[in-house]
């Protein structure tokens, strides 16, 4: 468990160093997030936050490549530093985007590259626990991996719309996954728990608590496209990594055989579901409306609780409960007897639920 919190101290210290100088980097080269209709936020933002990330998260693998057991996920393949270079790639493009827009078709045109890179280098599916484990032509594969990247990084971009929800929400997630992948490797033969994906949870986790004191309301730093779709290729790595590695005929720790069969599939998806739910109504919304699909609106999620009367800071931890509600709830059937999780989660649930009707009148505040 030292190593990783090495990794974590590590990517954590790096990123908050790091984004008080991106910051007056975006402030010199103009990447300002202007006031528009669809946002909350009141002054222009500097934005580039991505940037300070992508410095934490190759601050964790460099270190990381220099820790004893750690060390040994380098030695055996280069998956990691292909994971930094789509990183880097990623954060190059949305970097471009923030200081001047490029159009959907070159930003999608990167994130399809990003995931080729990360599949050349071995981080790639190579079976999906369905049916027990289910095998495809590697072709296939590949693109599924592509796919999952690509979903990935919009997914977390859809959700960027308040400050610190983005980072606050993937930093729940990752704890999570990591949670979970630790647990999981224990079961590994032989017991391993220091895995790419228990690494990269670490690396994320530590990167959003990093810059979450400089983003939280009122943020004064935005990640903007190169943090977004950063945060969104990493979970991508993460959840990539450990899908397929997890043999499902086999209980995990006290679960029921059944729950392990179900758990493979359902925990992968748990942790993006928030942003994930948000990408798909905002593109159902859009095109239900003859809009285009990436046409930005002011109907997301956290628009919504705003409208409702939530102020910025309640609407974000609220969108923190409900990702917490579901990420950790899933995680929780690993740990627990089904009964004690169902009942966490309807307890939870209960919780969020009154929370979110409970809305007060509040001045709009600030978005990020």
């Amino acid at each position: 468990m030292r190593e990783f919190l090495m990794v974590l101290l590590t990517a954590a210290i790096v990123t908050y160093l790091a984004t008080p100088l991106v910051r007056r980097f975006a402030l010199r080269v103009g990447a300002i997030t202007a006031v528009r209709d669809r946002d909350v936020h009141s002054v222009p933002i500097p934005r580039l936050g991505g940037v300070a990330m992508l410095a934490g998260f190759a601050a964790a693998v460099l270190v990381g490549s220099q820790l004893p057991y750690h060390g040994q996920l380098f030695e055996a393949a280069p998956r990691l530093f292909g994971v930094l270079a789509a990183a880097v790639l990623i954060t190059a493009l949305g970097a471009v985007d923030d200081v001047r827009d490029l159009d959907w078709m070159t930003k999608l045109a990167g994130q399809i590259l990003a995931g080729g890179i990360m599949a050349f280098y071995g981080v790639r599916l190579l079976s999906l626990p369905i049916a027990g484990r289910t095998y495809l032509p590697e072709a296939v594969m590949v693109t599924l991996t592509v796919l999952v990247v690509v979903i990935s990084t919009n997914a977390v971009n859809f959700i960027d719309g308040l400050d610190g929800l983005a980072a606050g929400v993937v930093l729940i997630a990752a704890g999570a996954f990591f949670s979970w992948t630790y647990l999981v490797s224990r079961d590994f033969d032989p017991p391993n728990v220091f895995s790419e994906a228990t690494f990269l949870s670490a690396a994320i986790i530590g990167i959003c608590l990093g810059f979450l004191p400089h983003n939280f309301h009122p943020a004064r730093l935005f990640m903007g496209d190169a943090g977004a779709l950063l945060l969104g290729l990493l979970l991508a790595a993460a959840t990539i990594s450990m899908t397929g590695s997890v043999d499902p005929s086999s209980s995990v720790a006290s679960v029921s055989a059944a729950t392990a069969l179900l758990l493979p599939v359902v925990i992968p998806l748990a942790i993006l579901a928030l942003p994930f739910l948000d990408m798909v109504l905002a593109v159902l919304r859009r095109t239900r409306a003859g809009q285009l699909p990436w046409k930005p609106d002011r109907g997301h999620l956290h628009h919504r609780l705003l409208d409702i009367g939530h102020s910025h800071r309640r609407a974000v931890i609220l969108l923190y409960l409900w990702s917490l509600l579901i990420a950790a709830g899933s995680v929780s059937f690993a740990y627990l007897p089904v009964w004690a999780s169902v009942a966490g989660i309807a307890g939870l649930l209960a919780l969020a639920v009154v929370l979110t009707l409970r809305a007060e009148p509040a001045p709009a505040g600030r978005g990020g």
